[in-house]
């Protein structure tokens, strides 16, 4: 079996459909796959949530859960062998010795009363029957491959101690430590901010030099498919609609669904010369009070385990968020920015009351430091949240309508025929049908859920929203679906934003004024021109130029 290029593929996928179980039958929903993977290259899966990347990554592992998927027809054929249905020791010995995966999720994938040691150690001896003293000297050295310093250390230490982007490292030396053929890097840096999203994606292609490993890679980031494709494969609705080398898939791709993918991905720069986001809207601008504030911020600081030691004694923890100040106005956008750890969740949940603070934070002038949870029940109404996981932000008991309809219900608005009409008339404001208010969150899509929850949060008509992460789950084109949706929403309620997140390229497009977040304080703030266009400080620098560029040529001339 050769590839497109005539050199002999290390994995082919030939045809290949899958099979689900449904209550009204089997469904196809992997349909008539193939694809060629060389020695040493990557290739890219790309597509949006549902495409079918995983569950084609999940057949090459032999992983597909078997009461509700199956293999239908099709080939696997790793260095000419079909894998598809061989007997599970032997397919047992292929995982991990042959073939190896990342998963999206680090701290879900490792387990968590076991030592980094004794997982490294377990799959090493499983694979290579060393001996234990052996095998940790092979953990060692791959922890210092994947560049965790204090390798000696970071062995004897749990998942829970180390860093989400410290957790990945730790499943790359994993994934290496048996030197597999193949390389199967599942939405490896989704969770990660985008200076360690850099840092993992230029491990992988050193490690990919030093192994000769092969690297499947999915993900729905067409900025890290332009820096780490060798070729690429688009996949929509379970077929794969075009495939290619990566410079010419982006630079003349053929199909229109793969056009729409490019052209939904936020390009750092796209914005620059204004201090004002894109209008999304022909509708006119609300108009809104020149003056005042809707949110004034000063000061404000978070110490979590304030008091250490016994009884209060010995040295204090340092605080989370120290010391800061903001303001926003009505119809305004305040963008805030930085890694994970900067303190920026923390500070959105402060202004909330969702957790103690020192400072002080107003909202529409009213001063909530230290209100009760009953006399800050009425400025909730003022102000509302929404989260990044809308599935885990959602009561899977509760109907949709009954969600939307709760924050009516607290603040005693409305009988419940007013609030039924009130229900649908904010479905369908965030693009959603009247009759989703009968239906569950299963039951819709990632985009669909996160409407719902913004659908959900302007119930009480609020002045201001906090969105922490708002958009970081979801796929490029339904990323931009949702910012349109903010945006429109925005200019038509006169709603102010505090907009959190680790995607500079996000912020530039959503934002008035930016915050620059490291170490709990704000190093930098200004309006979007000012720090965008002549960053003062070097940190912001740093993460502007850590954002993927969604251009092969670009990083091919770099190398």
């Amino acid at each position: 079996m050769t590839s497109q290029s005539d050199r002999p593929a290390v994995l082919s996928v030939r045809n290949l459909s899958v099979d689900a179980r449904t209550p009204e039958g089997l469904k196809r929903i992997l349909d008539d796959v193939s694809f060629d993977l060389e020695p040493g290259k990557t290739l890219c899966l790309a597509g949006e949530s549902g495409s079918g990347k995983s569950v084609t990554s999940l057949s090459i592992m032999g992983l597909l859960p078997k009461a509700s998927l199956k293999v239908a027809s099709g080939e696997i054929l790793l260095e000419g062998r079909n894998i598809v249905g061989i007997p599970h020791r032997a397919l047992r010995q292929i995982r991990g010795g042959e073939v190896a995966m990342i998963f999206q999720e680090p701290m879900t994938s490792l387990n968590p009363v076991m030592t980094i040691g004794e997982q490294l150690v377990e799959a090493i001896r499983e694979h290579q029957a060393d001996t234990a003293g052996s095998a940790v000297q092979i953990a060692r050295s791959m922890l210092d491959a994947v560049q965790i310093n204090d390798a000696a250390k970071r062995l004897k230490q749990y998942p829970h101690e180390l860093s989400g982007g410290m957790r990945q490292r730790v499943m790359i030396a994993m994934a290496l430590s048996c030197r597999p053929k193949v390389l199967i890097a599942d939405e490896p840096t989704t969770a990660l901010d985008v200076t360690v999203q850099a840092q993992i994606l230029t491990l992988m292609r050193e490690l990919r030099n030093e192994f000769n490993t092969s690297i499947l890679l999915i993900t729905h980031d067409m900025g890290v498919v332009a820096e780490m494709a060798d070729r690429v494969a688009i996949m929509q609705h379970g077929r794969i609609v075009e495939q290619g080398d990566a410079l010419a898939i982006f630079g003349t791709p053929s199909q229109t669904y793969t056009r729409e993918l490019l052209a939904a991905v936020p390009r750092l720069g796209a914005h620059a010369g204004t201090d004002e986001p894109p209008r999304v809207s022909d509708m006119p601008k609300k108009a809104t009070p020149a003056a005042g504030s809707i949110l004034e911020v000063e000061k404000l600081s978070v110490t979590y385990g304030a008091k250490a030691g016994l009884f209060g004694r010995g040295a204090k923890n340092a605080p989370t968020v120290n010391e800061v100040s903001f303001a926003i106005k009505a119809g305004q956008t305040l963008g805030l920015v930085g890694e994970s750890g900067s303190g920026k969740s923390t500070t959105g949940k402060a202004i909330l009351s969702l957790i103690a603070f020192s400072g002080s934070v107003k909202i529409e002038g009213r001063e909530t430091s230290g209100l009760s949870p009953s006399k800050m029940q009425p400025t909730r109404r003022a102000a509302q949240m929404i989260f990044q996981d809308p599935y885990a932000s959602l009561d899977p008991r509760m109907s949709v309508g009954s969600a939307v309809a709760e924050p009516l219900v607290i603040h005693n608005v409305g009988n419940a025929s007013e609030r039924k009409d009130r229900v649908a008339a904010l479905l369908k404001r965030v693009g959603l049908t009247t009759d989703a208010a009968s239906r569950y969150p299963h039951e819709f899509s990632g985009g669909q859920r996160q409407r719902i929850c913004i659908a959900r949060a302007l119930a009480l008509e609020p002045k201001l929203i906090v969105a922490d992460e708002s958009v970081a789950a979801l796929d490029v084109s339904v990323r931009a679906r949702v910012l349109d949706l903010m945006l429109e929403l925005q200019e038509q309620m006169g709603l102010a934003y505090l907009f959190i997140s680790h995607d500079m390229a996000v912020i530039e497009k959503m934002s008035h004024h930016v915050a620059v977040m490291r170490g709990g304080r704000i190093v930098e703030m200004g309006t979007r021109r000012q720090v965008f266009e002549n960053p003062s400080d070097n940190y912001t620098r740093d993460l502007m130029a850590a954002v993927p560029v969604p251009d092969p040529a670009y990083y091919r001339m770099r190398r």
